[in-house]
């Protein structure tokens, strides 16, 4: 084998080295990722990450119950989620537009929560009728239901942890 072809073998091996390398890299970085998502999603109040989970403890006929009562109450909010989203999109729209109207963003915006807040509101009044149904052990196990934990509500700038609104920090 002569030196030039040793030269080029070298330097292929090297540049597959070095893939390899960005390779492994780029997996322990995803699987530290997925694993912080993953402990994100066990959060208090819901076991294993999942909101139907705390519901394997009820005996199958309050499983249905609960499970029928909870997807009829997300069928009649769908309605006022649809909207939300729909005027939120309208405001991206808008936001883009030359020239900018500011007053019909916010306008959207309004409309866009004010929908989704009935959604909601939907929801828990639809839980709280339907946890007036169950025994103790059961409402125990569908309560955290009504915890509103989530994406939107983690971080910010005056939101510690969990979501909870922080104090400012004394005047000196």
């Amino acid at each position: 084998m002569s030196a030039r072809a040793m030269k080029i073998g070298l330097i292929v091996l090297a540049v597959i080295n070095v893939f390899a390398l960005a390779a492994v890299a780029t997996m322990a970085v995803s699987l530290n990722r997925i694993e912080s998502r993953v402990d994100d999603q066990r959060r208090p109040g819901r076991p294993d990450g999942n909101a139907w989970a705390m519901l394997a403890t009820l005996s199958p006929e309050a499983q249905s119950r609960v499970r029928s009562a909870l997807r009829e109450s997300a069928l009649s909010a769908r309605p006022d989620f649809e909207e939300a989203r729909t005027a939120r999109r309208a405001a991206l729209s808008r936001a883009l537009e030359t020239p900018y109207d500011g007053e019909a963003v916010r306008t959207l915006l309004a409309t866009s929560r004010e929908a989704e807040l009935r959604g909601r509101a939907r929801i828990e009044d639809d839980t709280t009728a339907l946890l007036a149904t169950l025994s103790p052990e059961e409402r125990a196990a569908v309560a955290p239901l009504l915890a509103r934990h989530g994406p939107r509500l983690r971080g910010g700038r005056d939101r510690g942890e969990r979501g909870e609104r922080r104090e400012p920090p004394p005047a000196e």
